[in-house]
């Protein structure tokens, strides 16, 4: 499943990630046949993509509503599992389609916030029954199609042929990687520094006591500074990114920093340029390191050097105007970029550098906000001031939008903030059954912004709080006291409701950036319970 949702991710265009579900599906539930329905707004259901059916069929097979198994699949939207699909009376023989020899039939359908996008379907020769395992694998598979396929249909690829060019040519768009997911609408705000590192002039300095001065006030001032960034984050997210800025702060007044850019001042050489050479061979060394998390450390590390080299060459701070529904754009941001936006003007973040992992994303995750990452060849300075769309789900900036892209991105949006006004309204009934069975409604969380939300969705506990977020955002462990006051401020906002907080999970696709764990199989080796029984004082840390 991993793979087929990791391929899905990477596809560039609807036709490709149909091609990857129906290839890969077929190969990894071996079986004969793969196909995908989708639904149009009359009610008919069109063959899109098949891996085992004739290819000609493709774009050409149409039921109308409740027409053959899979119009019952659309119609009660469920799954039917048949052992002889030709002997049910909703079983409808297409000529030409290639489906004679098929017996078993699986149809599940395709849905995305209650509404049906289509139906994807296996089939099979020899007679047989598909079991649980067959039938939740593609439950799974068709979720992530959904959310795919509305996107798809958001930005207008649903509205026309697939393939073909919208009313004002292509649609232009740049590619990148998800780091937050969500949809949206807002004008570009490109930050960029006055000062350059790669600019700055050797030169002598005959006060060398001086110089250290003003450079060591410097590194003060951006500390400081940086500190206060952190405070400006919103109430809920500030505590909870604290240490982040604090850590920040730290590396700014490092000893390996400070110590020898004193080193080549007291040599003679003027503060800017000592700083900038100190900086620049830092920063490449991290940078070249295979570790992802250390190489972004360098890209912070430039980031400070910039603020203290303004400082020391007395460079007024760029003030930027961030209009409403604010995009904000970088080479290399880093969450002081973020904390400097006023509050509840940032709606999206595109960074030309960074990953999913970078503490940008998880802000951006906290926040609420989509962000996009690794737009690197990119002009960023032609997103300046440009009204933009950021599609949050399938890592995609809209440069020009045409209008029916714009209307659709906004009726999605819409959409989504009607359904979560009718969820409101059951949001203080109780959750029963039709037959009146009590079911119990849990948070999965692991941020403390999410406590807000949690309790205003109405849950009565959390079934699971996942620890590691607590120490991914960090630069090192959580000390114990750090630890109880997070988990202290959780308990007190559920009591009397229960709270299952799971401990320390990591391994696999979540690592800690200052944790190396590197396996060939990070999925199957020392991950989750393995990695803190070897590391007992981890454990007995967090559970204490």
């Amino acid at each position: 499943m991993s793979r087929i949702v990791r391929e899905v991710s990477l596809a560039a265009s609807l036709e490709e990630v149909l091609q990857v579900i129906v290839v890969q599906t077929r190969k990894m539930m071996a079986v004969d046949v793969c196909s995908v329905y989708l639904t149009e707004s009359n009610g008919s259901h069109v063959l899109m993509a098949t891996q085992g059916l004739h290819p000609e069929a493709v774009g050409q097979v149409r039921l109308i509503p409740r027409e053959g198994l899979v119009g019952l699949v659309a119609e009660r939207a469920e799954p039917v599992n048949l052992e002889n699909a030709a002997a049910h009376p909703h079983f409808k023989f297409i000529p030409g389609s290639g489906e004679e020899p098929f017996q078993a039939f699986l149809g599940v359908p395709v849905l995305h916030q209650r509404k049906l996008l289509g139906v994807l379907v296996v089939q099979q020769k020899i007679a047989r029954q598909f079991d649980e395992v067959d039938v939740s694998f593609l439950f799974t598979l068709a979720a992530q199609l959904g959310g795919v396929i509305a996107h798809a249909r958001a930005s207008g690829v649903l509205q026309k042929p697939m393939g073909s060019q919208n009313e004002n040519g292509p649609e232009r768009y740049l590619t990148g990687i998800v780091g937050a997911p969500g949809v949206a609408l807002g004008k570009g705000v490109v930050v960029y520094s006055a000062t350059g590192l790669d600019t700055v002039p050797e030169r002598q300095v005959a006060n060398i006591k001086e110089e250290e001065r003003i450079f060591r006030l410097a590194v003060v001032h951006v500390s400081q500074e940086i500190q206060s960034l952190g405070n400006h984050l919103e109430l809920s997210l500030a505590n909870e990114y604290q240490p982040l800025f604090k850590a920040y702060a730290m590396l700014t007044g490092s000893q390996s920093l400070v110590e020898a850019t004193v080193e080549r001042i007291r040599a003679g050489e003027w503060a800017p340029s000592a700083l900038s050479t100190v900086i620049k061979e830092q920063a490449r060394r991290l940078e070249a390191q295979e570790d992802l998390y250390l190489r972004e450390r360098g890209n912070d590390l430039r980031e400070i050097g910039r603020r203290i080299l303004g400082y020391l060459q007395n460079v007024a701070p760029i003030n930027l105007e961030y209009p409403e529904n604010t995009i904000l754009i970088g080479e290399n941001l880093s969450a002081m970029d973020l904390a400097e936006v006023p509050m509840g003007r940032l709606a999206g973040v595109i960074s030309a550098h960074g990953s999913g992992f970078s503490h940008v994303a998880i802000l951006a995750h906290a926040m609420g906000i989509p962000a996009i990452m690794g737009i690197s060849k990119a002009n960023l300075g032609q997103l300046d001031q440009r009204e933009l769309i950021l599609d949050g789900y399938q890592g995609r900036v809209h440069l020009e939008p045409s209008r029916l892209v714009r209307q659709e991105f906004a009726r999605l949006a819409r959409q989504e903030q009607q359904l979560t006004e009718e969820l409101k309204g059951l949001r203080d009934l109780p959750a029963e059954t039709p037959d009146g069975f009590r079911v119990h409604l849990y948070a999965n969380i692991g941020l403390l912004a999410d406590i807000e939300l949690s309790l205003a969705a109405g849950t009565e506990g959390v079934g699971l709080y996942r620890t590691e977020l607590l120490f991914m955002v960090r630069d090192q462990f959580p000390t114990e006291e750090e630890q109880y006051a997070v988990y202290r401020k959780l308990l007190q906002a559920f009591t009397p409701s229960p709270v299952v907080l799971r401990v320390l999970d990591v391994g696999g696709d979540k690592f800690l950036p200052y944790f190396s764990i590197e396996e060939a199989n990070p999925f199957l080796g020392w991950r989750g319970i393995r990695v803190i029984l070897d590391h007992p004082e981890i454990f007995l840390t967090q559970v204490r």
